[in-house]
């Protein structure tokens, strides 16, 4: 699995991004949000029982990645046409703001290294990648769990203030590197 350090990989996938006809769907690319962060987050499969739940959260925080100048993506094995179908159905997902991406040749969940080894789907997996596509964070939930949307933007945040943030900080408090200057 990718880590740390290492670099998001090339895509090129199909997005689910709109119920509006003839404007359901959008090739997305590593290149098409070029210089922003991105949060990239992977479920195993559509009309299930977590996921929407996941999948709703990030929308409703979508502004808040926004302000953070980060774009989401959210990827699962489903083709366009599932997504859709999901999309049209379910009224918690019918308004996302992010795409819904297709990987159903399973490349980019195979090149991040996240598919369940029995299952063949995506794993619970998010990355947040830096403006330059270096992956700065990953996280992985077992199949059963689901994560905390809130997390993710908290780490964002410590992320981007690029300095020493102990445990449970939050944007706004002064972070370790702050301490340590006024000490000096």
């Amino acid at each position: 699995m990718l880590t740390v350090g290492d670099k998001l990989p090339n895509f090129k996938l199909k997005g689910t991004v709109s119920l509006e006809k003839n404007k359901e769907f959008q090739e997305i690319t590593n290149e098409t949000y070029k210089g922003k962060w991105t949060v990239l987050f992977a479920w195993p499969k559509d009309f299930t029982f977590i996921c929407p739940t996941e999948i709703a959260e990030f929308g409703k925080h979508n502004k808040d990645f926004n302000d953070r100048d980060a774009v989401v993506l959210g990827l699962s094995t489903d083709s366009e046409f599932v997504h859709h179908a999901w999309r049209t159905h379910h009224p918690d997902l019918k308004n996302l703001p992010f795409p819904m991406l297709a990987d159903i040749k399973r490349e980019l969940s195979g090149a991040l290294g996240i598919l369940h080894k029995e299952e063949g789907v995506a794993l619970r997996a998010t990355f947040i990648a830096d403006p330059e596509g270096i992956i700065r964070h990953v996280s992985v939930n077992d199949l059963s769990v689901g994560r905390n949307v809130k997390e993710t933007v908290r780490t964002l945040d410590a992320l981007q203030t690029d300095e020493l943030c102990p445990c449970n900080w939050q944007k706004g408090e002064e972070t370790l590197t702050t301490k340590l200057q006024k000490a000096g």
